[in-house]
């Protein structure tokens, strides 16, 4: 037994008939799961896993939450993954693991339904869960986190954003990101309930909202925006605590609506690398800019390195990138990560995100980040959508184009532009698309975007 089925254990003991996990399949007290999670492990035992064996499994929410307690029960580690997975990738999680990695194709309703709970016998090494990065800037790696990250990473956010017993957190993200997996580490560690939904729907999340007594939300930015059209103008329910915003940039404009509708917006930043939530601001005021995301979570320290890129120390920055000897630190430098963003502390210590390093575009001789002209055009009346990138140009180098979601003219853009931006960080060009290339988790696929400038897709 290591941390999510200690946890519920301990739930079992002291709350059992507390609401654990519910769904759109089931939902099961921590007396039900613990007991559910103790036959899934001793099924993954009786299938050899053996402890410390990196579990591969290619599943929905429900289904990797059921995975995530059955591998904890066993001592086994898991590596939640797409369910779009082609079956060509497993190759490469198979050699980054060392060969040490066992794919499931069975459903967890066989696991449960078999009749031995799990023990484990000898000892088990610290490591936990895999979590794949999205390979934007390559091939995907895979984060090793500990139980020890992920204890820190839990009680961390859970100090930041209060969460306790009787609490209800929404969790609409993919289990196999950081962001969404990481909220059943949070609930059960703290004894609430998380509200897990299979994908997102605007009108389900605005529903459940209100019939579940919702007190904790995570979303990506496109996310609130569907939300905020859903609930065309109505606040939230009175319950609805923290909306924790991430997993990309947020624009003014959007913040402003969300907060004039009564949000409780908290914008934050985190990564894999960090196990989810490393700085969080949670009462954003009249003066918030774009990027700003608060202080570091308690334990997490950070630096702002010579090329401007944040390092990040602490209990719940990564083991180290997953390898075939699952060697610690492999991506650290002296226990501090090297992210890909840039950043900018202000003289309070809190942190502004600048957007990604190998983003950077040098138009004119000069830098420009795309999140800046973005979040400029983002306030342009009748923008709905903005991504910026470039094409090779003799005389600009990296010509910078918009593109534009939303009814507003090109000549009404090219004006804001002008108003709002010096010439060399201006488009040169505005073309407007139905919409923008986003991945599961809202993020704008950058790779995909030159070829929209160009009209080739």
């Amino acid at each position: 037994m290591t941390l999510l089925a200690s946890w519920l254990d301990h739930g079992a003991r002291y709350q059992a008939a507390l609401m654990a996990l519910r769904t759109p399949r089931g939902a099961w007290s921590y007396g039900q799961l613990a007991e559910l999670a103790g036959h899934g492990g001793g099924f993954l035992r009786s299938e050899g896993v053996a402890v410390d064996e990196i579990v591969g499994f290619a599943a929905g929410p429900v289904e990797l939450a059921l995975a995530a307690l059955a591998c904890s029960a066993a001592g086994a580690v898991l590596l939640p993954l797409d369910p779009r997975l082609p079956d060509a990738a497993w190759a490469h999680w198979r050699a980054l693991a060392g060969g040490r990695l066992r794919r499931l194709t069975v459903l967890p309703a066989e696991w449960f339904s078999f009749a031995a709970p799990c023990t484990i016998a000898g000892k088990v090494d610290d490591l936990a869960l895999v979590i794949a990065t999205s390979g934007s800037a390559g091939v995907p790696k895979g984060v090793m986190l500990t139980r020890g990250n992920l204890d820190a990473a839990a009680a961390a956010a859970n100090w930041r954003l209060p969460l306790a017993a009787g609490d209800v957190w929404l969790g609409c993200l993919p289990l196999y990101h950081i962001g969404g997996i990481s909220l059943l580490y949070r609930c059960l560690r703290a004894g609430a309930t998380l509200l897990l939904h299979e994908g997102f729907s605007a009108a389900a999340v605005w529903r459940d909202l209100h019939q579940h007594a919702v007190t904790h939300i995570s979303l990506v930015p496109v996310m609130l925006a569907r939300l905020l059209e859903v609930a065309a103008g109505r606040s939230p329910p009175a319950d609805l605590r923290h909306a924790l915003i991430g997993g990309g940039a947020l624009s003014r404009p959007l913040l402003e609506t969300a907060l004039a509708a009564g949000w409780p917006i908290c914008p934050t930043w985190g990564m894999s690398e960090s196990a989810a939530q490393a700085a969080t601001l949670t009462c954003p005021g009249n003066d918030w800019q774009p990027g700003q995301v608060g202080e570091f979570l308690p334990g997490l320290e950070g630096r702002i390195a010579a090329d401007g890129r944040i390092h990040l120390k602490g209990a719940q920055v990564m083991a180290g990138y997953l390898n075939p000897q699952r060697r610690r630190g492999y991506g650290l430098d002296d226990g501090w990560l090297p992210t890909a963003d840039l950043g900018r502390f202000d003289a309070a210590g809190r942190l502004t995100v600048l957007g990604r390093a190998d983003d950077v575009l040098v138009s004119g001789g000069v830098n420009v980040h795309p999140h800046e002209v973005e979040n400029c055009l983002a306030a342009c009346p009748g923008v709905s959508d903005v991504a910026v990138t470039a094409v090779a140009d003799p005389v600009w180098g990296d010509a910078l184009v918009a593109l534009i979601v939303g009814p507003a003219e090109s000549h009404v853009v090219d004006q804001w532009l002008r108003q709002h931006l010096p010439a060399a960080k201006r488009p040169r060009r505005i073309r407007r698309i139905g919409c923008l290339p986003r991945n599961s988790m809202g993020k704008l696929e950058r790779a995909h975007l030159q070829r929209l400038a160009l009209g080739l897709s």
